[in-house]
């Protein structure tokens, strides 16, 4: 299929509630989502044409929902956002405007005092979910992990809980009324429903580039902790022990250790390939966690199974376009050695 017999991209703005997209398409310049794992909020950005000064600057905290697509096909529900930028410049007059993710309460980036200990994962998240207004779903494995102890110290849930999350190697976000805490390589969406694998061949000639990197060439991940009963620093090593990474942090018990080591291998294996790709044909169904399988390029490009990272939608003079950091979808199995320190505990 050439470019030219492609059916046209389509896309419809709700504005607080009021459809305003048959308004604004004579206006629109360009249209940008940009979509992250965890952490960061999605972030739409709009150009429009204000040549004739009719254009009234739309006010703080507007919300705006967004469906991308393409025409005579079912639009993809890309989200709900809040207004919280707004630039007017010219001449010609334009109006930019930015919007984030909707769910992104101010109460939630509150610096806050306290501590955990002896809970799972799920009742932490589940407490702070419940504080901020928002439905927690947390991976079932997780949620029955117990945390020996952390303490939040003048820091906000938002950040506490992407530190936690960090910790498990998994990803946090608030999606759609939802605090999400599922495992990094996990590929549902928010509402916990399993993204379909998509398949990107290269037939179309899309920009593509991929990078392997061989810097940190470990063979495996060590971690410590205090073992009280025994008196002494103990470790776990995660993979093999020749050239193991060693993590600075020394954990209260040998389960944390554990689970930092792991997530620290993980991260380390993912990292190895990366793959970025520019599709001139959008695709708005992809988005962060969706697993993809290329075609038509080297064989060891093919044959990586990816996981999307981040994802940026973009409508404009070159029509709909999608582009896509990818990185390795990869798992460590349970196997782990444990070994003594030399060094005794305090």
């Amino acid at each position: 299929m050439t470019r030219s017999s492609y059916p046209a991209p389509d896309y419809r703005l709700v504005v607080d509630g009021t459809d305003i997209t048959v308004k604004i398409n004579p206006r629109l310049i360009s249209l940008s989502l940009t979509e992250c794992r965890g952490g960061e909020a999605d972030q739409l950005d709009l150009v429009l044409d204000d040549a004739d000064g009719r254009l009234a600057i739309p006010p703080k905290k507007a919300t705006i929902e967004l469906h991308l697509g393409w025409a005579g096909q079912a639009l993809v529900d890309k989200g709900t956002f809040v207004v919280d930028e707004v630039e007017h410049s010219g001449a010609p007059d334009q109006l930019q405007i930015r919007a984030r993710s909707a769910d992104m309460a101010q109460t939630i980036k509150v610096r806050v005092e306290r501590s955990w200990h002896q809970h799972q994962l799920g009742t932490i998240v589940g407490s702070i979910a419940a504080k901020h207004g928002l439905t927690p779903r947390i991976d079932k494995r997780l949620a029955s992990t117990v945390v020996d102890h952390i303490d939040q110290t003048n820091e906000s849930d938002l950040n506490f809980i992407s530190r936690l999350a960090k910790r498990f190697d998994a990803v946090s976000s608030v999606k759609k009324g939802t605090l999400i805490f599922v495992p990094i390589n996990g590929t549902r969406d928010s509402q916990g429903l399993a993204l379909s694998p998509q398949t990107i061949s290269r037939d179309a000639g899309d920009g593509h580039r991929f990078h392997s990197a061989e810097r940190e060439v470990y063979s495996g991940v060590r971690a410590y902790w205090h073992d009280t009963k025994r008196a002494k620093r103990r470790g776990v090593i995660v993979g093999l022990s020749g050239n193991a990474k060693r993590l600075r942090d020394t954990y209260a018990n040998q389960a944390d250790a554990l689970a930092g080591a792991k997530a620290e291998w993980q991260r380390i294996q993912r990292g190895a390939a990366t793959l970025e790709l520019t599709l001139a044909r959008g695709r708005p169904e992809l988005g962060p966690q969706t697993p993809v399988t290329v075609v038509g390029f080297k064989p060891a490009i093919d044959a990586v199974s990816w996981l999307t990272v981040k994802s940026t939608h973009s409508l404009g003079d070159g029509g709909l376009v999608t582009r896509i950091e990818l990185e390795t979808s990869t798992s460590v199995d349970g196997s782990h050695k444990v070994e003594d320190s030399d060094a005794p505990t305090a």
